[in-house]
Parts: structure tokens; C-alpha cells; sequence
């Protein structure tokens, strides 16, 4: 039995089926997504959804969906399915879905009377083209497969709409045509393996409704051009392969090339192997460096999600040459920063505080995955780099006061990962020292010293007695400063501002490798946090008796701000609190742990099925929000089941 499978009473409920989806990538930034049943449901769908850089640094629809009609003694069945304005659907294409797969790529099954149709979906993971491919299992009679192509070329942030501009003028290529509907766009080639007919009928479909972008509060209509379609006849048991792509295809070698993918993808036939491929998906080879998207489909690479992802996408599946790649690409980026110079790489966002002390992390990761003596020889001068930028007081926005602590301003400026803003403003405004900042040093100079003493030299020695005299300031200071009488810990202190709420951001003290805090101190933290933030879909943001608890991640975008981290529940904190809660209580607390991991193998089959979404609403019943596939998130369940299996063959 297929792991991940939906039978047809799953399909044919559109109050489910249609807002499960699914995405599929390739390594050049462009993917498809749309929903199971076909139908789109957000401006960020499309069936090749690419970056066109002549443009922008968005991605583009270009070909937003396809639609199937099976012909047979002049009937025509549409296999098709789209939401139009006021809850009108049509074609209504899913009645006839009979299951879907995914155990290496989607696979659809139609029945239409007496004909048994399978669909097949592959991205080329090299260029920007898809195949799809229809296979007739069985007929009774002639069958025709008709396939009309809907056009948008836009960018995932705008709308397009009936306009005289768009050009509708074609030319024929092998098996198919090219199209271009506007100045700056590449050429769309649409092709078929076997010879076919091409019908050119223009015309624009009016009013296509986006219910996931209503959800958000923003316009959720628009028309969407069709030039025509393809038709040509189809015998039981042939296969008949669409492509659609920005470079001309030989329709012969269709096949192979979708073969020679095929056999390149990853089985999803478990939790585990789901998560492996959705890992997969965030890595992104562009002009000879390696990146990993902090998700789809709006998130492009950022440099705190990049090294806190780094080491549950890479080492904890084993993946060391993967790590790396990121790494090399990465580090550029850090010795840009560092050395002032324009950044050389395309890593958003290297400039916020926090940003070298989780690049300091994933190294980290690096020497327990692989070796303490590999990491230092590989990343010690970059290690040494860091520690010595941030000592010195070279960050503009990062400084060590006499005390040891690190201090930060963020009242004007959100710097932190609780990053939602209203009308330039932090909403969140976390300044002066930040109880994870402050974590973070400490575990960076502990391993920066520990990674001295194991590399012995004059020099070495000498610094390291000097970082052990700071850290050793730092843990005192961390004590006085942010631990309260209640046994938690505040989560800034900016002069005489104390912020008490209870949020999540004190489990980094607890599950570093290095803590400032004793174990009676970590267990008492421990136990707050898991009694106010634990959730089945990860940690919740600020406890619920803290004021200002706002679960439900809905509704417009300033209201969805306000929620964003007041209370909704992230999954990748969720491997932080499980290491936690492992050097809390040891082996006592590892089927604990197992059961809090079961609440997000369900979510594989909710929201994007395989991969798990950018955050969930922080009370009942845990709705998945945000981006579909969050890189940040697959990453902590990753390492969380790491160590889990860890802790299971060790113990």
C-alpha cells in the first residue's frame, strides 16, 4: 500500500480534497503547485511557476494549469476543475479521480465510463520543464485526449486580467508550439511526445477565484488567457507525454528524460523519507553556488534560516557533502559581512545580530555530526572569524557590555526571528539583551574554547583562558539577569524594561550544548515551558496567560502580523524543546518524545501533503498556516527523529 494515498470518497469531498496540496521542485528555484484535485487555490499555483531574473527576483506563473478532456463517440468528460467567483466550480473534473499516489511522483487515476486514465507528473530538476504524462489503462472504444493549456505569465505577487497586450500569436515547433504573451518573458514551449493537432482558439477565462488568497486579504480573482488546445487520438495502454518548458524538447526523448528523473527521486513510503524529500526540495543551484530556500512558495534564502536548517536538511540524514555545499556558499557570505564588502552570493538578511551566532551553531552541528578535528580544520579559521568579529564589537548591531552580555537594539527595528512588523515597526519590539542571543554567545565561546583545547598551542591556549573567563562572566551575568523567582526566563531586559511573557525563545538556553543554567534550572524551565507552549504541532509563541495571546493566524495581513508570534505554534522549535526535554530527564523521556512527533506524521497528509507548513494556529484544532513547506520546520522534526534514534540504539 502506498504510504501517502487518497482514495476517491477523499477526493471527490471538496471540503477536503481541495485545500490539500502539493509541490514539486526542481534545483534551479522553480516548482509546481496546485492542489490534488488540480484546482488552483492561491496566485503562487502553477504547473511551471519559474524566475525569470531578466525581470525580477520573483518567481513567474507561466503556465498556470491544464486541462484534460477525454473524448469518446463525441462525448466529451473534462477532467479539469477550477473555482470561479461565488462557489461555482467547473468543470467539475475531481467526480472522476479515482486515487491519488505519491510514492516517487504524483500519480492520478481517472475513470470516465469505460476508460481508465493515469496521470503522471515530473519537473525536470536541471531546467525549467515539466512532463505530464497520460497513460489509457483501459477502452472500450476510440478515445481522443484533448489538453487546453491556461496562461498567466506574472509574477506569484500580481494578478493578471483580460488586456489587449498579451500576445496571443503562436509558432509551431515539433509536436507543439511556442508562445510568448509578453516583452521580457522567455518563450513557453508546449509539446507532445507524439504528433498532435493543435486547434488555435484564443480566449481569456474570466473571474478564476483564489480562496487561499481571500483567506489572506487580498483580491483573489483574475482571467487567465487559453491560445487553443491539443488533441490527438490515444489507444489502450499507449502513453502520451505533455511537456511545457522554456527551451525546445525532442518529443522522441520525452519519455527517457522523464524516466531518467523518475529514477532520481526519493521514495515517499515513510514519515522519515517524506521528510528526506521534502529536504530535498529546499536546495537551489544557481551560478555555481548552492542555497537553501527558507520556503515555498514566497520565502527566498535567508541567512538565520539558512544556519538554523543547515544541519536537520544535511547531517541528519546524512548528508555531509550536501552540508558543505551550503556551507561554501554561505560562508561567503559571512567573510562579505565581515570584511564590509558587498555580498557576493544571494543570502538575504546577513546583516541582522543574531545571524553569526547561528552560523556559529551550525558549525557546531558540523563537529558532533562529523568530527570535532574535520570541523576545525574546515571551518576553525571561519569559527575564529566570527568570534573574533563579535568580541571586538564590530557588528553595528551587536555588543559586549563589561557584564559578558550581548546587547542588541530592536525597538525600532524587528531583529530577532519574531520578525512581524506594523507600519515599520516591530511588533514584537525585543531590544537589549535577548535571552536567546545571550544563550548563543555562550554556547559559541564554550565551543569556540572547547575547539581551542583540543588544538593546543601557545596561542590557542592562551585564548582559550581568556574565553573561559568571559563565559564564565557571561553565566553569572545570564543567572542575575534573566532568570525570575517564578523558574523561567525573561525574555529581554532593556534597562529597567523586563518583558516576562513566556515564550519560546528561553528553550535555547536549555538545549544548547552549553548552558549558563545548572540542571535544577533547566528542568524548572523545562517544565513551564512544557506545561504553557507544547502543542501537538509544535511550540506555541507565548503562552496563553501571557497578555496578548493570539493563536489564530488569520485574517488580513495586519491582523495576521499581530498573531504571527503571539501565540501560534512553530514546528521547528519543536526540536529544540525535544533535545531539551532529552538532557532533562534521559531516556525517561523518550516516549514522550515519540508520541509528540506522531502529531506531525499527520500532518503529511493535510495542508502540503510530504512536508510540513510554515506555522499552525496555537490552539485546537492546530490549522496549518502560512507558507505550504518551511524549511526551518523539516528540518527540527529531522533532527528531532536524529536524536531520537540517537538516544534509542545508544541507550
Amino acid at each position: 500500500m502506498c504510504y501517502l494515498r487518497f482514495d476517491k470518497a477523499q477526493m471527490t469531498n471538496l471540503q477536503d480534497s481541495l485545500f490539500k496540496e502539493l509541490l514539486i521542485t526542481n534545483r534551479s528555484g522553480a516548482y509546481c503547485s496546485t492542489t490534488l484535485v488540480g484546482c488552483n487555490i492561491r496566485k503562487y499555483d502553477g504547473l511551471l511557476v519559474i524566475p525569470v531574473p531578466e525581470i525580477d527576483d520573483e518567481n513567474h506563473v507561466l503556465l498556470s494549469s491544464l486541462d484534460e478532456t477525454v473524448i469518446q463517440h463525441g462525448a466529451e468528460f473534462n477532467l479539469g476543475l477550477h473555482k470561479y467567483q461565488g462557489e461555482n466550480y467547473s468543470p467539475n473534473g475531481h467526480k472522476y479521480i479515482v486515487s491519488f499516489e505519491w510514492e516517487q511522483i504524483p500519480t492520478w487515476t481517472y475513470r470516465v465510463g469505460g476508460v481508465l486514465l493515469k496521470k503522471e507528473i515530473v519537473f525536470d530538476r536541471t531546467t525549467h520543464r515539466i512532463f505530464i504524462r497520460y497513460t489509457l489503462l483501459d477502452a472500450h472504444s476510440a478515445t481522443t485526449l484533448r489538453l487546453r493549456p491556461f496562461l498567466a505569465f506574472r509574477s506569484v505577487r500580481q494578478w493578471t486580467h483580460e488586456n489587449g497586450a498579451a500576445d496571443s500569436s503562436y509558432t509551431e515547433v515539433t509536436n507543439g508550439i511556442k508562445m510568448c504573451l509578453y516583452q521580457g518573458y522567455p518563450d513557453l514551449y508546449m509539446q507532445t511526445s507524439k504528433k498532435t493537432k493543435w486547434n488555435y482558439c484564443p480566449d481569456w477565462y474570466r473571474g478564476l477565484d483564489y480562496p487561499k488568497e481571500r483567506e489572506r486579504g487580498y483580491d483573489a480573482s483574475e482571467d487567465l488567457l487559453t491560445p487553443g488546445y491539443f488533441e490527438m487520438p490515444i489507444k489502450k495502454g499507449e502513453s502520451v507525454i505533455f511537456s511545457a518548458g522554456v527551451e525546445a524538447l525532442k518529443p522522441k526523448e520525452a519519455n527517457d528524460l522523464m524516466e531518467k528523473e523518475r529514477e532520481n527521486l526519493d521514495h515517499r513510503d515513510s514519515f522519515y523519507h517524506c521528510l528526506v524529500n521534502a529536504a530535498h526540495q529546499f536546495r537551489v543551484h544557481k551560478d555555481g553556488e548552492y542555497y537553501i530556500l527558507a520556503g515555498y512558495p514566497w520565502f527566498k534564502p535567508r541567512a538565520r534560516d539558512t544556519f538554523i536548517s543547515m544541519p536537520g536538511l544535511t547531517l541528519a540524514v546524512g548528508e555531509k557533502e550536501r552540508f558543505e555545499d551550503y556551507m561554501a556558499t554561505a560562508s561567503k557570505a559571512i567573510y562579505n559581512f565581515i570584511r564590509k564588502e558587498p555580498l557576493s552570493v544571494d543570502i538575504y538578511e546577513m546583516e541582522k545580530p543574531d545571524t553569526l551566532l547561528w552560523a556559529t551553531w551550525c558549525i557546531q552541528q558540523y563537529a558532533k555530526y562529523i568530527s570535532k578535528q574535520a570541523c576545525f580544520e574546515k571551518y576553525g579559521d571561519l569559527l575564529a572569524a566570527i568570534i573574533d568579529f563579535i568580541r571586538d564589537g564590530k557588528h553595528f548591531n551587536l555588543f559586549v557590555h563589561d557584564n559578558g552580555l550581548i546587547y542588541s537594539n530592536g525597538r525600532d527595528q524587528a531583529i530577532t526571528w519574531m520578525n512581524s512588523q506594523s507600519y515599520g515597526r516591530p511588533i514584537v519590539p525585543r531590544s537589549g539583551y535577548i535571552v536567546e542571543f545571550n544563550a548563543l554567545w555562550y554556547n559559541a565561546l564554550k565551543f569556540y574554547e572547547q575547539m581551542l583545547l583540543d588544538n593546543p598551542s601557545n596561542e590557542t591556549l592562551e585564548k582559550a583562558k581568556n574565553i573561559e573567563a568571559e563565559a564564565a562572566k557571561l553565566a553569572q551575568s545570564f543567572k542575575n539577569t534573566f532568570l525570575n523567582e517564578y523558574g523561567y526566563l525573561l525574555d529581554y531586559v532593556d534597562g529597567q524594561m523586563m518583558d516576562w511573557s513566556v515564550r519560546p525563545n528561553q528553550l535555547f538556553a536549555i538545549a544548547l550544548d552549553y548552558s549558563p543554567l545548572d540542571m535544577k534550572e533547566r528542568k524548572s524551565v523545562l517544565d513551564i515551558c512544557t506545561k504553557e507552549l507544547v502543542t501537538p504541532k509544535g511550540i506555541r509563541s507565548l503562552s496563553p496567560k501571557s497578555g496578548g495571546y493570539n493563536p489564530m493566524y488569520v485574517g488580513q495581513q495586519q491582523q495576521r502580523d499581530l498573531a504571527y508570534h503571539q501565540g501560534t505554534a512553530w514546528p521547528w522549535l519543536t526540536g529544540f524543546y525535544l533535545e531539551a526535554y532529552l538532557r532533562v530527564y534521559r531516556m525517561s523521556g523518550v516516549n514522550y518524545i515519540e508520541r509528540q512527533l506522531i502529531g506531525f506524521e499527520e500532518e503529511l497528509f493535510y495542508h502540503c501533503v510530504g512536508t510540513i507548513p510554515e506555522l499552525f494556529d496555537g490552539n485546537p484544532p492546530f490549522h496549518g498556516r502560512g507558507a505550504i513547506s518551511f524549511a526551518m520546520n523539516v528540518s527540527g522534526i529531522l533532527r528531532a527523529l536524529r536524536l531520537l534514534e540517537k538516544y534509542n540504539t545508544t541507550f
